[in-house]
């Protein structure tokens, strides 16, 4: 298998550090509010990898963490932590906080057919582990108490800026949104590992440490939760291409200072998800997510097939249009299989050849959407009998999880009788006929077809 590597920035040999086992760690959602979708094609991306690495037959462990406490709003140690400004917004309990947002997230992950990982525990599950690791970077030289806090001393490394390759006098105050001077580190760049009240009053979240009362960095978890489930040597970890600096690179930072070697052989990125204003995020007060895609009508797994459909480490500009066009094409696509008659017994030698196409394309740095070409040629191969084409769908959705081979509710003739309708009602409201739009809206909600008026015109989901 053949896997970009961010850490020498080239596509490079997968080789495992233990033969035929992987162990994959994946940043996790900070669960301070809802999980937009862009956040959602990185775990897609993830997913992706983990499933292809089963289907070529290793044996994968991986892990994520929730970040319920320690990201602060600033990657610079400045700021308030962002669960205290959800506990402040909402007027709830950071639990309260952590345990409805971490619902929401796993509810979206789930809808787009992600696998959870084999380990998922939350920051505030670790705090001895964390203290375990700051009290051996002090021991060791890596750390110093200053004001209070605990932070991480950059100038004792050669390389800090490996996974990036920045220069330091590049990252100096202001080259960054959101950085600030902290009169408290050596350096500017050092990072914090423990925060006491000395810098945050009134956090909610606080634990006894032998530097005062207080909570962990946000980059620390990774590294203590990683290291605890996973042990001394990672194969992959990965994150979105916002992880890269500073979170991914002090992880490597600590990590290595705190074992003694190498931590991680390879480091996995998805690039963004943009909308038309550019990247999204939570920050300019809208935040489309995959259930509120479902509440427009649209299939969550639409939304994972117009990710497949794109290279993960491409960015990828979403639009309701395009939404649609996967959304259409999916369904094209399940009729088709649909139709397939499960007849004869395998063809070894048709699905060998198909399936070593699929392997080719999965090795090749998950290279997603040229295998779905492969199911269309397969489709069309009439050398190829239904048995063997249906056990091909099947195996290659191991990876893809878009229940192909499931009976697609939209089918064609639904799907023109639906359409018809809502032009039909279209057309009543256009002429203020609004009891026939009424009697058309009702006509299809009797026959389990329920209508959604939005901005972006009229969705319609399936519900019985």
């Amino acid at each position: 298998m053949q896997i970009y590597n961010t850490l020498t920035r080239k596509k490079e040999e997968f080789i495992e550090n233990e033969k035929g086992k992987v162990k994959m760690y994946t940043c996790g959602p900070t669960v301070y509010h809802y999980a937009h979708i862009g956040n959602i094609r990185n775990y897609i991306g993830h997913d992706i990898l983990d499933k292809t690495l089963r289907y070529l037959g290793y044996d994968v462990t991986r892990a994520m963490n929730i970040t319920d406490v320690g990201h602060l709003t600033s990657d610079s140690d400045s700021g308030e932590d962002k669960m205290e400004v959800a506990r402040k917004r909402e007027n709830k309990s950071s639990m309260e906080i952590a345990d409805f947002y971490t619902k929401a997230f796993f509810d979206d992950f789930d809808k787009v057919n992600c696998k959870r990982p084999e380990i998922i525990s939350p920051a505030t599950s670790n705090i001895d582990m964390y203290i375990k690791m700051i009290e051996k970077l002090l021991k060791d030289g890596y750390a110093y108490v200053s004001g209070g806090n605990v932070y991480f001393d950059i100038s004792k490394l050669k390389d800090y800026y490996v996974l990036t390759n920045h220069k330091e006098d590049k990252m100096v105050v202001g080259a960054r949104e959101g950085v600030e001077e902290d009169n408290s580190k050596r350096n500017q760049a050092d990072f914090a590992l423990w925060f006491t009240t000395s810098k945050f009053e009134g956090h909610e979240l606080l634990w006894d440490s032998p530097w005062g009362k207080g909570y962990p960095g946000w980059h620390i978890e990774c590294s203590g939760i990683s290291i605890k489930y996973l042990g001394e040597y990672l194969d992959i970890h990965g994150g979105g291409v916002d992880n890269i600096f500073p979170h991914h690179t002090n992880e490597i930072a600590q990590s290595e200072s705190y074992l003694g070697h190498k931590w991680c052989n390879y480091w996995f990125h998805n690039e963004h998800l943009l909308d038309e204003s550019g990247k999204m995020s939570k920050s300019n007060g809208t935040i489309l997510t995959v259930s509120e895609l479902e509440k427009r009508g649209y299939d969550p797994l639409a939304f994972r097939f117009m990710c497949l459909n794109s290279h993960y480490r491409r960015q990828l500009v979403f639009s309701f249009d395009a939404l649609d066009q996967a959304a259409n094409t999916l369904n094209k696509l399940k009729n088709k299989i649909a139709d397939i008659i499960d007849d004869g017994n395998i063809n070894q030698e048709k699905y060998d050849l198909y399936n070593n196409r699929f392997i080719d394309e999965i090795s090749n740095d998950l290279n997603i959407s040229n295998t779905i070409t492969i199911i269309y040629d397969l489709l069309k191969d009439s050398n190829v009998n239904g048995h063997t084409k249906l056990k091909l769908i099947n195996d290659f959705d191991k990876v893809l999880s878009l229940e192909l081979t499931n009976k697609n509710e939209n089918n064609s003739e639904l799907t023109e009788y639906i359409l018809s309708k809502i032009e039909e009602r279209n057309e009543a409201k256009k002429n203020k006929d609004y009891n026939l739009a009424d009697q058309i809206r009702n006509e299809l909600l009797d026959k389990g077809i329920e209508l959604m008026d939005t901005r972006d015109g009229t969705k319609y989901k399936i519900i019985k």
